[in-house]
């Protein structure tokens, strides 16, 4: 089979997500929530044919594959060498029904004849115990049942069951439905149902998308960042993950594997603060009720949980699991959690402010969300001077890193203006004087007068791409001389061509080899608010090119082969696309009445 890498697609429906190759393969589908058993794993099987779900077209001569537009629906056509093709429809339903959202843990496939008589056979090979065991099958009447370990897995189906027993070939003359989700019965008719699903479905993500607030220029990147941040949300509880998948290494042979199906408070801000420019303000309002969970049962705050915050992530290795590509150790869990990384205070903060300042929101942020807050502003203030793991989550080492500390103030300074917004005048006048003596103290050690930098942590000579947020928090003015020094330094030395690295110093894996998306997105903006706005969309429109065929990015990037590497999707990498994208746009009175170039 073609290694097609990670020119994916990934459909979901905010409680399950899947992943799929242009082939109609889907190879990861963690079954029945972001962070269960994955069921199809051939992602991280290496060499092994298993674990995954495919249509196959006999004497395959072409394929191609694609959204519907502004949707979470993807289409494969394929041809034969003889005239005949097919269309292969996947999704997660997703729609709403007597007043809720209906987002069950489930797939639906819709395969259909399009010209010809075209042969095809549907295989099924789910595993159990993360890729260790095949799950035993058991035939029903229109079912296949398949079980293993505390895994029940049903796929209800109107193709003949013996021919997908075999994965015998058979000629398609009819549309086939398969529904794979939870072990009970499918009720109703399975054509019509499946059919009106991806209608209701369609028709809730093109609302959705109408309901977006987008900048003129390059919209259809955008949106499908956009779609891609939502199915990031698992909505029951109001996690927001930081990856469907586990251990896609950061750089072949590099044992950077780590597992991301959990919520970075960090990771979720910077979604949910995309999204809320965007006018998608719900997933913020649910991660705020994620939050209020969390600090309900300690506020000294991890750095991740888990989508059910009281849920363990204990990091264990997967050995059943070869890896990407061959390429492990396959982790679940992650030992992130018990880290400290001081900025998390200040991105909660952040990614709560505006519900006290958005009009459009139905229940606006008050005194007591306000109290609830305070806390984690003391922690803030007491840590943000303190060593910690910091941003990139160094295992052997800690500093009193620049980044941590503007976000600490950040929270801070949040705090002072939500104080004020609410006629809270001692309060405020107590954030303020404490955001200030703070602003002072880093800004003073973090700027190292022999590099002409602002430096990745105070008192030392390493640079980091993330002092670059330093004018997007509000800590430092981009005109200050001090801003455009740091940024031409960046420029020389971790800048490699259009890409740029975190650091280029060894950590506890070595020398990085791969560039962080998210690294170029902040060069991208901070060359546009210094007045280089020429070589930011030049660098930005490069960026555009490394999305795959579905628009979608991951974690990192080669600066040589340009392949995508890390966790996929990513959606730290989507929203700075989407903040960018913003940033650099014409307005649409420029661009649309007065006809500007």
């Amino acid at each position: 089979m073609t290694d097609y890498g990670l020119d994916l697609a990934v459909i979901g429906n905010c409680r399950t997500a899947a992943l799929l190759d242009p082939a109609a393969r889907i190879v990861w589908w963690c079954f029945p929530r972001f962070d269960g058993d994955p069921v199809f794993c051939r992602l991280l099987a290496g060499a092994e044919e298993n674990g995954f779900a495919d249509v196959v077209l006999e004497d395959l001569a072409e394929s191609s594959s694609e959204y519907i537009r502004n949707t979470a629906i993807v289409t494969t056509t394929m041809r034969d060498r003889h005239g005949g093709a097919i269309k292969v429809t996947d999704f997660a339903p997703r729609f709403y029904h007597l007043g809720r959202t209906h987002r069950p843990p489930q797939l639906i496939r819709m395969i259909e004849p399009v010209a010809g008589l075209p042969r095809v056979s549907i295989r099924i090979r789910p595993m159990h115990d993360h890729g260790g065991l095949s799950m035993q099958r058991a035939m029903g009447s229109n079912h296949i049942r398949y079980t293993g370990g505390e895994v029940a897995l049903r796929v209800t189906t109107d193709a003949p069951l013996s021919y997908i027993d075999r994965e015998a070939a058979f000629v398609l003359t009819r549309s086939l439905h398969l529904v794979f989700g939870s072990d009970t019965p499918f009720e109703g008719s399975l054509d019509s149902t499946c059919r009106e699903f991806c209608d209701r479905t369609s028709t809730y993500w093109r609302e959705w998308v109408r309901r977006l607030a987008i900048s003129y220029d390059w919209q259809d990147a955008t949106i499908r960042a956009a779609i891609t941040l939502k199915l990031s949300n698992f909505e029951e509880t109001g996690a927001v993950i930081a990856a469907h998948t586990t251990s896609i290494p950061e750089a072949p042979g590099s044992g950077r594997t780590w597992d991301y199906r959990y919520c970075w408070l960090r990771d979720a801000y910077f979604v949910v603060h995309a999204l809320n420019r965007l006018g998608a303000t719900r997933t913020m309002e649910n991660f705020i009720s994620y939050i209020l969970t969390v600090v309900s049962q300690n506020e000294n705050l991890q750095p991740v949980y888990s989508i059910v915050p009281t849920d363990t992530m204990e990091e264990r290795f997967e050995p059943k699991l070869a890896g990407y590509r061959g390429d492990g150790p396959v982790r679940v869990g992650n030992a992130a959690a018990g880290q400290e990384q001081h900025d998390t205070y200040g991105s909660v903060i952040l990614a709560a402010a505006p519900m006290f300042f958005d009009r459009r929101l139905p229940r606006i942020g008050d005194a007591d969300l306000f109290r609830r807050l305070e806390p984690l502003g003391e922690k803030a203030a007491i840590l943000a001077m303190t060593p910690d793991s910091g941003i990139w989550e160094f295992r052997g080492r800690k500093r009193i890193h620049t980044h941590s500390a503007a976000m600490c103030w950040a929270g801070c300074h949040r705090l002072e203006a939500i104080a004020s917004h609410l006629g809270l005048v001692d309060r405020a006048q107590y954030w303020g004087a404490t955001a200030t003596k703070l602003g002072d103290e880093l800004l003073t050690r973090a700027w190292n007068e022999k590099r002409k930098a602002f430096t990745a942590a105070v008192d030392c000579d390493d640079l980091d791409a993330s002092v670059l947020l330093l004018p997007e928090l509000g800590l430092i003015e981009p005109n200050d001389p001090r801003f455009i020094s740091t940024v031409e330094v960046i420029e020389k030395e971790l800048r490699r061509e259009q890409h740029v690295m975190r650091y280029v110093g060894s950590d506890d894996f070595g020398r990085p080899e791969t560039a962080f998306l998210i690294c170029r997105f902040w060069l991208i903006d901070a060359l546009w608010m210094i007045g280089r706005r020429d070589e930011a969309r030049d660098m930005f429109f490069d960026a555009l090119k490394l999305r795959n065929r579905y628009g979608l990015l991951s974690e990192a990037v080669d600066p040589r082969t340009r392949a995508l590497w890390g966790n996929f999707p990513q959606p730290c990498s989507m929203a700075e696309l989407i903040l960018t994208a913003i940033k650099l746009s014409r307005s649409w009175e420029d661009r649309y009445w007065r006809s500007s170039s």
